[in-house]
């Protein structure tokens, strides 16, 4: 019933905070160019790290099938992923071409907002695997798991709502391979608030940013980390991973693009 509760209200919440914060979000300097070349809000993701976060702590404080730690686990994830992702959302020298971009921006002398994301994300994870983590052999895999998902979830953000259908199929997988347990509820807060601004995202009236996604990914991981069993994480990990190195060489958005239902999917809801 929580994880029902969580993302519906998140959904809901988000979409009034968007109606009412949309003008100043809408200011000049927060303007971005998406693919069609218009200028539109590109951090309305902070309302997806205002959700989440807060939820987290109303979970933590108010429900007690929650794991505490998992509820505080997910708030340091939302606020830690989500001020990175607003860094590099902000940040003048963001693009680096991926990880190797920015290794090789790096070596010419320039630290990219993205490389800054990429190792705050590392240590954010690390920190919030901590929490929730077994033993080292755990700590070590949940650490990729979430890092790597959180970077993932912004590889997939090339499409108005692309991030946020992948997430809800993943969502509705750990949902129903976990029975709904109750820490699902974590992802749910993130997810349900992605869902509630996908209408305008897909209207191509916002953008999430690396802010919103990148909570998305990070919080879908910190359910799975509290809820799957060890072999499971394995498969996942293994998952993501390959999925991050292979975006090094082979762009998504092509991927879907030649195939017929796929591209259905990612075509379902947006403008022409």
């Amino acid at each position: 019933m929580i994880v029902a509760i969580s993302f519906a209200a998140a959904a809901v919440v988000a979409s009034q905070m968007w109606l009412a914060l949309r003008t100043p979000l809408s200011n000049p300097s927060l303007l971005r160019t998406n693919f069609r070349g218009n200028e539109i809000p590109a951090i309305a993701g902070v309302i997806v790290l205002i959700v989440a976060t807060i939820g987290s702590l109303i979970v933590l404080a108010l429900s007690s099938s929650v794991d505490s730690a998992v509820a505080f686990a997910g708030f340091q994830a939302a606020a830690g992923f989500g001020v990175l992702g607003m860094l590099d959302d902000l940040g003048a020298d963001s693009s680096g071409g991926g990880f190797g971009g920015h290794l090789r921006a790096l070596r010419n002398g320039k630290v990219t907002t993205g490389l800054v994301k990429l190792v705050g994300g590392g240590v954010v994870a690390a920190m919030t695997a901590g929490i929730i983590s077994p033993d080292l052999a755990g700590w070590v895999r949940d650490t990729l798991v979430i890092a790597l998902s959180a970077n993932l979830a912004n590889l997939f953000d090339r499409a108005p709502g692309r991030t946020t259908k992948v997430a809800v199929i993943a969502f509705v997988a750990l949902a129903a391979s976990t029975a709904l347990a109750p820490e699902v509820s974590i992802a749910a807060l993130a997810v349900g608030a992605a869902v509630g601004l996908a209408p305008f995202e897909l209207g191509e009236h916002l953008m999430q940013g690396d802010t919103g996604v990148n909570v998305v990914g990070a919080l879908l991981a910190v359910s799975a980390v509290a809820t799957c069993p060890d072999v499971a994480l394995w498969i996942v990990l293994a998952v993501v991973l390959a999925l991050n190195l292979i975006s090094e060489r082979v762009s998504f958005s092509k991927v879907i693009a030649a195939n017929r239902v796929l591209r259905a999917i990612d075509m379902a809801g947006r403008a022409v």
